[in-house]
């Protein structure tokens, strides 16, 4: 038995040999590095994608905004904004891909992530990254060759801290002694972790560590030969996500031109490559409309008609 099957993010989004939906913030249809981020609009779509039916809403962990990069992300804290979201929803899966290791404290990073779990009824889907943006290292001041280190030490931290009542816990950053003790404590003790990328592990380490693993979008074939690779070494089922960047035409057939990280088409094509990502292993698709042309309700509306029951919620 998978111990998260009593987690209601998880349960909502995962099964084996399955593919759900979900969408990334901005829930926006922008040019440029900055959405506008309209809180009313973005709490009503968050509403529409639950009612549609797909599986989870993810933020992004952006600290800082470097204008050279190109996505400045939902903008707001993470965390606030996922508890804001939470407040307004009842049972969409709520994802961070990803929460930057390198820049928090572990013990505070464990905190925020049971508080949320808590707060939203275990809905936390957890991705986990090192960070990669080296002008956000030398602002924080931390050494950007110890990221890999930092990133397993937290993982190893959290999960004693949620698992154990005043844990004795000795790493580089904590020293627990068992006279304290982080609340609030997940539900389940555990809250499931995805690694994103390889955050510097080998892939042996991320298939026995992570509780899933978070990826990047890639053709059908390449993903299905990765995914392999990673079940041959996962004891038992271990979901696969990846992001996927879509520009939804009005053409329902029209064919797919390629654009970063995704493609535009109609939606005939985009299912598709959906049902071929599905085939290839690939559990979860987080959907971004970054550089769309249609306002974000139309593509969801039409999501939610014509692509999501082929790939429902569970």
């Amino acid at each position: 038995m998978n111990k998260f099957e009593k987690h209601s993010g998880y349960s909502r989004t995962f099964r084996e040999n399955k593919l759900t939906l979900g969408l990334a913030f901005p829930i926006e249809a922008y040019q440029g590095n900055v959405p506008k981020m309209d809180l009313e609009q973005q709490i009503k779509l968050a509403k529409v994608a639950e009612k549609g039916n797909f599986a989870s809403l993810f933020v992004r962990d952006i600290p800082l905004n470097d204008p050279l990069f190109g996505d400045a992300g939902q903008m707001y804290d993470p965390w606030v904004f996922l508890s804001h979201i939470a407040a307004h929803t009842k049972e969409i899966a709520l994802g961070t891909a990803s929460a930057i290791t390198s820049f928090q404290h572990p013990l505070n990073l464990a905190k925020t992530a049971a508080s949320l779990d808590k707060i939203s009824g275990e809905r936390l889907l957890f991705g986990l990254a090192t960070g990669d943006r080296p002008i956000e290292f030398s602002a924080f001041g931390v050494n950007r060759e110890k990221r890999a280190e930092i990133f397993q030490e937290a993982l190893y931290v959290m999960r004693e801290a949620w698992g154990k009542s005043f844990p004795v816990l000795h790493a580089d950053r904590v020293n627990l002694t068992g006279v304290t003790d982080i609340l609030p404590k997940p539900v389940l003790g555990d809250i499931p972790i995805f690694v994103t990328g390889f955050s510097g592990q080998s892939l042996g380490w991320i298939a026995e560590n992570g509780d899933g693993w978070l990826g990047y979008p890639r053709n059908p074939a390449e993903q299905k030969r990765i995914i392999n690779d990673y079940r041959s070494l996962t004891d038992g089922f271990k979901p696969f996500t990846q992001g996927l960047v879509i520009d939804l035409s009005t053409d329902p057939g029209e064919g797919p031109t390629p654009m970063h990280l995704g493609f535009r088409s109609g939606h005939k094509f985009l299912n598709e490559f959906l049902n071929a990502l599905q085939e290839a292993g690939v559990n979860h698709v987080m959907i971004g409309l970054k550089n769309a042309r249609r306002p974000a309700d139309e593509i969801i509306q039409e999501l939610a008609e014509e692509v999501v029951p082929y790939f429902p919620a569970f």
